[in-house]
């Protein structure tokens, strides 16, 4: 597996949260449209809502840990729907497999990404396939794993995470829906993508844009 050329400490991590949140202020009225077409048309409303939430308790948190912690609470108490038990389990999984740690490695990256993602599987119950955030979240961990498991170093392996999740969400606009609101609709919830798939390759995005630099 390859090393990073530096550690990622509580202030990156901090970087990409407040990142994330950008992207997701720049596309909540995207992720609603899509919303509006398969589920309940809050998804961007509530995300936005989420983040601006974690904005303002965002401090000065000691360690990267801390920093998960502090945004998966944020986003349980303040972001209604699926959302909130979705993305703020994925943030405490994060947040358990970082640990105490003042810094993080290769293998710790790939360690918090793959238990958000069980946590996601865990708390909505999906699968591949579903037409839901695990179509984006999946195929984005095993991209980085494999990439780490080759050598590559941090900026490649998140890049093609990046663009496993992106590629995740463009299969999912081809799907019948199995799991939520849009699995009522059967087969005209295909030709739409799932919101959640998009909002989870932005978070992505956000990890390839801001934890990979001074990466190998």
């Amino acid at each position: 597996m390859g090393r990073l050329g530096t550690l990622v400490t509580a202030v990156d991590t901090r970087r990409f949260v407040e990142r994330f949140a950008e992207l997701i202020e720049q596309n909540a009225d995207t992720l609603t449209e899509l919303d509006a077409a398969i589920g309940d048309a809050d998804h961007g409303i509530n995300m936005r809502r989420g983040v601006r939430a974690v904005g303002e308790r965002l401090g000065e948190e000691p360690t990267p840990g801390a920093v998960l912690k502090n945004v998966a609470t944020t986003l349980i108490s303040k972001v209604g729907g699926a959302s909130g038990p979705l993305y703020g389990t994925a943030f405490l999984r994060a947040a358990a497999a970082a640990g105490t740690k003042e810094s993080l490695d290769d293998a710790d990256l790939l360690a918090l990404f793959a238990a958000a993602l069980e946590g996601v599987r865990q708390r909505g119950g999906a699968q591949p396939g579903d037409k839901t955030m695990v179509d984006a979240f999946e195929p984005a961990v095993e991209a980085l794993e494999a990439a780490l498991a080759q050598g590559q170093g941090r900026r490649a392996a998140l890049e093609a995470a990046r663009e496993a999740a992106h590629a995740g969400s463009d299969a999912t606009i081809d799907l019948v829906a199995r799991k939520g609101r849009a699995s009522y609709l059967g087969e005209r919830a295909r030709g739409h993508r799932d919101p959640g798939s998009l909002s989870t390759a932005l978070l992505f995005d956000a990890a390839a844009e801001t934890l990979s630099e001074n990466g190998s």
